[in-house]
């Protein structure tokens, strides 16, 4: 039987809850964690006409990008959007999960998707996300260090970026004594043992602390290990909102706006002034995307692609970048296939669906 919890385990490996904003509602919405999943409908948005959806499909379980639950209810009773959808989908036993910024700040996840599809295909995280990398540091007979360091390798430490199976270490003398109730892995209680050690030095991210703790206390020799995880004040690089990346070729800004026209299908697009020079390194950051507009400036981005842009945050441009506003859906429009592909993936013979309700809130006259 595979379980809600099951399949949220599975999104979680992929996308951790650690990826995702303070701000935020993510997570399981609505719905028993503990009950079976019949199947699983993938969206951008969870609204009425989704749940009627996975009531025809038959599926129990919707994965979806946007929070339909984003602040505090404190009545349900159908009064608006957000009240019904949460009352139908709790009425047909329909859980609700969401991921929002925990793929805004994926590696490969929205911005990532988003800038490879105007052609750019090595960018960087243009605001990467603070305070995401832990350190240990440990202690281990040196016949032993070889088997600890593997599992912690295994558990994800030691892998930040590009780079895996980092780690430094250390030899030197460990000291210790225990008691009459110990029973140490070398020596005698009561007697003290001096013994070659090997230090481990090992960085990884922070929501597999869980994972790097449990690969060490049950790899390590010692009744009692002695250990430090801590937070360290890095960014994490590849972490983080928004990307930036350069074209294969500048092109002038004309073209290039065709070029997003072709590739994000917008109703319309909506724009600063221009600059007056050609356009090569891009950056984007999908959804609302205003407080990065200072980010995209500094980093010499010559165009910044976003949305829901404000009157006055046009200005901001100035001559040093050129805004430009797709549309909130079309810049996040690629998200519900990436879910749905990974999720292919990982559970090839599970009844997955891609929606076909058209969520887009947005229409043109």
């Amino acid at each position: 039987m595979t379980t809600i919890k099951n399949i949220i385990n599975i999104v979680d490996q992929w996308a951790p809850p650690a990826y995702a904003e303070d701000f935020d509602n993510v997570g399981l919405l609505v719905g028993d964690p503990s009950g079976e999943c019949s199947g699983i409908l993938v969206s951008l948005d969870c609204i009425e006409g989704v749940v009627d959806e996975a009531i025809t499909e038959k599926c129990n379980l919707i994965i979806c990008f946007h929070p339909i639950i984003f602040s505090g209810l404190k009545k349900i009773t159908g009064k608006d959007y957000v009240e019904r959808v949460v009352l139908k989908a709790i009425r047909h036993d329909i859980a609700i999960f969401a991921l929002h910024t925990r793929l805004d700040n994926h590696p490969e996840g929205v911005n990532k998707v988003l800038i490879e599809k105007l052609g750019v295909s090595n960018s960087k995280v243009l605001i990467p996300k603070p305070s995401g990398i832990k350190k240990l540091n440990t202690y281990v007979p040196k016949e032993h260090s070889g088997k600890v360091l593997e599992s912690l390798h295994k558990a994800g430490a030691g892998a930040l970026g590009n780079y895996s199976d980092c780690s430094f270490t250390l030899e030197g003398r460990g000291q210790f004594k225990g008691n009459e109730a110990s029973t140490p892995h070398l020596g005698k209680p009561l007697e003290k043992i001096n013994v070659d050690e090997t230090q481990i030095q090992v960085v990884f991210e922070s929501h597999l602390s869980p994972l790097v703790e449990k690969a060490l206390l049950t790899s390590h020799p010692y009744e009692n290990v002695a250990f430090e995880i801590y937070s360290l004040d890095n960014t994490l690089p590849s972490i983080g909102m928004g990307r930036i990346g350069s074209l294969k070729q500048s092109m002038d800004e004309e073209m290039f706006l065709n070029l997003i026209k072709t590739k994000l299908n917008p109703k319309g697009i909506r724009h600063s002034p221009l600059i007056g020079r050609k356009i090569q390194t891009i950056a984007v950051l999908g959804g609302s995307g205003s407080f990065a507009i200072s980010q995209a400036k500094q980093q010499k981005a010559d165009a910044f692609i976003t949305a829901d842009l404000k009157y006055h945050q046009f200005y901001q441009g100035e001559t040093e970048v050129l805004l430009i506003d797709v549309g909130h859906y079309e810049s996040e429009q690629f998200t519900k296939n990436l879910i749905f592909d990974y999720l292919i993936k990982k559970m090839p013979n599970f009844a997955i669906v891609l929606s076909r309700t058209k969520t887009n809130p947005v229409n043109y006259f």
